[in-house]
Parts: structure tokens; C-alpha cells; sequence
């Protein structure tokens, strides 16, 4: 049997805001989930523009040894990643897509339009749609062919209002991700009960995976990854 295959999107962007600091998609937010899946599956990586995505500087910490290893050794994936619109009619080739987060998504994926084809595609087509921190910020506006958000009456999380006003983002973003998440939802949104904590909220039959924060990011994986072959053991 061939590997099941994972489409990873990253951010485009790379100005956080007005504020004159870089942005991008957050280090441990790949790295942990790709570490957690890689052995397993084939993973693509793409991003709005295609090419180079930025890393945002500030998510590098050499403490966290895997994502240290990760940024050492994993160059090639960020700096050469497809084109999101190249995947659009696609997804029956995929098993899942995970939005990786970072403040990036918050200025191009929450209203990129061909994301949202792509996510509606993936999960009109029976795939997992996953994210985490800000990459639920790319599921916050996407509608199914219906019309109906993603994420309505449906439980989801992401970064929240309090962890974004610890860092002394907030007025920097362009909405509130939790309140839209809320909002969008019919307010299902869930957060941990303390701030940094892992939350890792699975909807939808396991087909609607979110995860808070940067503690989740691994978790989310774990989580992408029981999803898949949970759902290829029952076929067998």
C-alpha cells in the first residue's frame, strides 16, 4: 500500500501588520506536526505564492531540540513550496491538509480565496482538514458548497484573545481570531482553561482538527495521524 499523503500550506506573508517586525509561519507549528507524520506519510508543502515562504524569526528557540534539527535540516521544504492553486481539483489524491500557523495566515489565508476552494474541496472530498494556532485563521471565513461556514455549529480552537494580548499583538492583527472562530461557528469555540496550555479540539468525525497554540502543534499531528490510518484500518 502506498503511504497516505498530507498536503502542508504554509503562509505567504511576511509583514506583521503596521508594526515595521517580519511575520511568517511558526518553526515548533511545522516541525512537530511534519516529525510526527513523516515517517508515516508523503507530505507536500505549498503556500499562496509558491516559492519561498517566510519564517517568522521570532518562532526559533534552540531549546526545542527537534525543531532546532527542523530548521537545520529541513530548509528545502519552506523555501521550495508548490503553489496552494496547483492543488486546486486535487484532493482525492490527498488524505488530509494542515494549515500551519504563525501570524502570517491571519493576513493571507483568512481570505484567500483559492484556500478556501481547496479546503472546501478537501473536505466535500471525505479528507481531514486540520490546523493550528493561527492556521485555523484559514478555516475562519471557508464555506462548503452549501454556503454554510466549515466551521459552523461545529467545536473548534486556535490561538486565543488572551494568549494574543500576552504577546501585545492584538491591535497589530487584523480581527480577533478566537472572537471570529466563535462567531463562525455559532459560538463553539473551546480554549484551555489556562493560557499556553495544549487544546486540541477533533470535530466532524475526526475530520475537523484544531489545535490552540504552539503546545498543540504536536498533538494536532497525533492527532492528524489517528485520524488517517484510524480511518484506513476500518476500510481494511
Amino acid at each position: 500500500m502506498s503511504q497516505p499523503k498530507v498536503l502542508f500550506v504554509l503562509t505567504s506573508h511576511s509583514k506583521l501588520g503596521d508594526t515595521g517586525k517580519p511575520t511568517g509561519w511558526y518553526l515548533p507549528e511545522f516541525a512537530h506536526p511534519y516529525d510526527v507524520l513523516a515517517p508515516h506519510t508523503h507530505i507536500t508543502i505549498a503556500s499562496p505564492a509558491g516559492g519561498e515562504a517566510p519564517l517568522d524569526p521570532s518562532s526559533i528557540d534552540k531549546s526545542d531540540k527537534s525543531s532546532t534539527a527542523f530548521l537545520e535540516n529541513k530548509e528545502a521544504l519552506w523555501k521550495q513550496t508548490e503553489k496552494l492553486s496547483s492543488f486546486v481539483g486535487r484532493a482525492k489524491e490527498f488524505d488530509a491538509i494542515f494549515y500551519v500557523g504563525g501570524h502570517g495566515p491571519m493576513f493571507d489565508l483568512a481570505t484567500d480565496e483559492t484556500s478556501h476552494k481547496v479546503i472546501r474541496e478537501f473536505y466535500e472530498a471525505g479528507r481531514i482538514v486540520a490546523a493550528v494556532c493561527h492556521g485555523p485563521a484559514a478555516l475562519v471565513n471557508a464555506k462548503l458548497s452549501d454556503g454554510s461556514y466549515l466551521i459552523g455549529d461545529s467545536p473548534v480552537t486556535g490561538f486565543s484573545n488572551d494568549e494574543e494580548d500576552a504577546v501585545g499583538l492584538t491591535s497589530a492583527m487584523p480581527f480577533q481570531l478566537e472572537t471570529e472562530l466563535n462567531k463562525n461557528s455559532g459560538g463553539h469555540f473551546q480554549k484551555a482553561k489556562e493560557a499556553w496550555a495544549e487544546k486540541v479540539v477533533i470535530a466532524k468525525g475526526g475530520r475537523l482538527i484544531t489545535g490552540q497554540n504552539p503546545a498543540s502543534a504536536k498533538a494536532v499531528g497525533e492527532a492528524i495521524y489517528e485520524a488517517i490510518f484510524g480511518e484506513l484500518v476500518s476500510k481494511n
